[in-house]
C-alpha cells in the first residue's frame, strides 16, 4: 500500500501551550511534518525552533508558504480571531487552541469564510480524543449506565495573583481567557462527545469583584489593582438535543482545583475526573450491583497521556482521506455559544435557544492502545 503524504504544519502562537503541542505534533504523529513556528517575541519562537528541530519562522512566512496545509494558532484568546482569520485567507485550514474568538460575531464571520474558503476549522480541546472519554464514549454507546438522562460537571481553579511572575494572570483576566472559556470548553467538548449537542441554556454569570489587587508583596506590582474583563464565576443550565439534562459550575474565585464530570444514565453513573487530561481514570457505578459500589474500568483506548496535538493529526488525516475531522470547527462554535448563551440568559432572565447545532463527532475505533501503531485509529 502506498505511504500517505504527510500535511505539512505551521504554529503560530510560541507561547507555555506551544511545546507540548510541538514535543507531540514532531515526535507521535507521522501524518503531521511540522515546518517551523512563528511569534511576535522573537526569543520565543526561536528558543521552540531550537528545541524541536524546526524552523524559527515569522507570522508572514507561514502565510506564505505555499506547502504548510495547516496553522494550529496557539496564540493568546484576544488573537485567536485575527490569526486564525489571516490563515484562512491565506488558504489554509487551521487548528486553533479554545475558544476560536472573543464575541460571536468573530465567531460566525470564521465559520462563514471557513466555508466560502472550503477550508477545515479545528478546535480545541482535543482532550475527548484520549482514552478516558473514548472509553467513557464506549460504555455510553454500549448501554452500559442505560439512557443518559443527566449530566454534572464542576470546574474551580483559583486564578487568584500570587505567584511572583503569574504568566498566566494576562490571559484569563481579559476577554475570551476567564475559566468559563478558559476550561468549560474541556467539559463542553467532553459533554458533546459523550451526549451531543445542546438545545436551551440557562444560567448565571458574573465578574466578582471585578477590580482586584495583586496581594504577594514579592511580586512587581505589588498592592497595583487590575481589571478582569471577563466573567469568572458560571452556573449553566443545559438541556440537550436528546433529551438528557445537564449542569456545568466554573469558579476561579477560590484556591484549589476541584474537576468533575460524572453522566447519570438509568441503568447506571459514569464518574469521570478532570476532561482537561488524557487519561485519568472512570468509575462505574451499575444499579444494584456490589452494593452500587464505583468499579474502576478499564481503558478501552489509546493515548492515556498528554497527547495535544491529536486533534490537529486527525484533521490531516481527514484532509487526506476526504472525511470529517473530530474537532470540528462546529463543536468549538456550539460550546462558544453555550457559554455565551447562559450569559445573555443572566442579562435576559430567560432561556437562550441556541442558534448552532452538532452532532456528536465519530468515536474513534478501540483497541488501538499504545505502540507504532496507535496513530492506525485515526486513519478512519
Amino acid at each position: 500500500m502506498a505511504s500517505v503524504k504527510p500535511v505539512k504544519v505551521g504554529l503560530i502562537g510560541a507561547g507555555a501551550i506551544s511545546g507540548i503541542y510541538l514535543q507531540n505534533m514532531t515526535q507521535i504523529f507521522s501524518i503531521l511534518d511540522v515546518v517551523g513556528c512563528s511569534d511576535l517575541i522573537d526569543e520565543r519562537s526561536r528558543n521552540r525552533a531550537q528545541e524541536f528541530g524546526i524552523r524559527q519562522m515569522t507570522n508572514d512566512e507561514i502565510l506564505s508558504d505555499p506547502e504548510i496545509e495547516i496553522v494550529v494558532n496557539t496564540t493568546y484568546p484576544l488573537s485567536h480571531y485575527e490569526v486564525s482569520k489571516a490563515a484562512l485567507l491565506a488558504g489554509k485550514h487551521v487548528h486553533c487552541e479554545k475558544m476560536m474568538a472573543t464575541t460571536m460575531g468573530e465567531a460566525r464571520e470564521l465559520m462563514a469564510l471557513a466555508k466560502e474558503k472550503g477550508l477545515r476549522i479545528g478546535m480545541a480541546p482535543d482532550t475527548f480524543l484520549g482514552a478516558a472519554l473514548q472509553t467513557a464514549r464506549k460504555y455510553i454507546d454500549a448501554g452500559m449506565i442505560g439512557t443518559p438522562i443527566n449530566a454534572c460537571a464542576l470546574v474551580m481553579r483559583g486564578y487568584k495573583p500570587m505567584g511572583e511572575q503569574d504568566g498566566r494572570l494576562s490571559m484569563v483576566m481579559t476577554a475570551g481567557g476567564g475559566i468559563p472559556y478558559d476550561m468549560g470548553g474541556y467539559y463542553l467538548h467532553a459533554m458533546i462527545h459523550l451526549l451531543g449537542g445542546i438545545r436551551r441554556v440557562s444560567g448565571f454569570a458574573k465578574t466578582r469583584n471585578p477590580v482586584e489587587v495583586f496581594a504577594n508583596p514579592r511580586h512587581p506590582r505589588y498592592k497595583e489593582g487590575f481589571d478582569f474583563s471577563t466573567p469568572n464565576m458560571m452556573t449553566a443550565a443545559l438541556e440537550f438535543e436528546q433529551g438528557c439534562y445537564g449542569t456545568l459550575t466554573a469558579m476561579s474565585e477560590s484556591f484549589g482545583e476541584t474537576p468533575r464530570l460524572e453522566i447519570y444514565g438509568t441503568e447506571g453513573t459514569l464518574v469521570l475526573s478532570d476532561p482537561n487530561n488524557y487519561g485519568d481514570p472512570i468509575y462505574l457505578i451499575r444499579n444494584g450491583y456490589q452494593q452500587m459500589k464505583p468499579c474502576e474500568v478499564p481503558f478501552t483506548h489509546g493515548y492515556p497521556v498528554n497527547s495535544r496535538g491529536i486533534g490537529v493529526a486527525d484533521m490531516a488525516w481527514g484532509i487526506r482521506n476526504d472525511r470529517p475531522h473530530r474537532c470540528s470547527g462546529e463543536m468549538g462554535f456550539h460550546a462558544f455559544e453555550v457559554v455565551n448563551g447562559v450569559q445573555e440568559s443572566c442579562k435576559t432572565g430567560r432561556v437562550y435557544e441556541m442558534t448552532s447545532h452538532v452532532d456528536r463527532p465519530a468515536p474513534l475505533p478501540a483497541g488501538h492502545v499504545a505502540g507504532t501503531a496507535a496513530e492506525a485509529c485515526l486513519d478512519n
